[in-house]
């Protein structure tokens, strides 16, 4: 899934005094949230599973359940130093309940 971001910036420049005030009316309701704005962060998603399902879930099996469901992770920097160390896969209760966290978040 290729997302592309356009920002578009606007500026009146004009000779002002420094104690003059420019008032500027902006409408937020017209403003669309950013992709960034749109995602909740590991901890939202660790804080929510651990209130609502009792169940403590790490960050690799929140990144495995969003890679199964097609969502962009980054890039993991912590590395197994071997190429055969063993990953622990996310238990099928855990999924269920962070699939449930990425719905309420507007995830998937």
């Amino acid at each position: 899934m290729l997302v592309t971001t356009h920002v578009e910036t606007i500026v009146l420049l004009s000779q002002q005094r420094p104690d003059d005030t420019i008032e500027i009316d902006l409408d937020l309701d017209e403003l669309d949230a950013t992709s960034a704005e749109l995602k909740a962060t590991y901890q939202e998603i660790k804080d929510y599973v651990l209130k609502e399902f009792g169940l403590k879930v790490s960050s690799l099996y929140i990144s495995q359940v969003k890679r199964k469901r097609g969502i962009e992770v980054g890039e993991n920097y912590n590395l197994p130093k071997s190429e055969n160390a063993r990953v622990p896969q996310c238990p099928k209760e855990k999924e269920d309940a962070i699939k449930v966290a990425l719905k309420y978040f507007a995830m998937i």
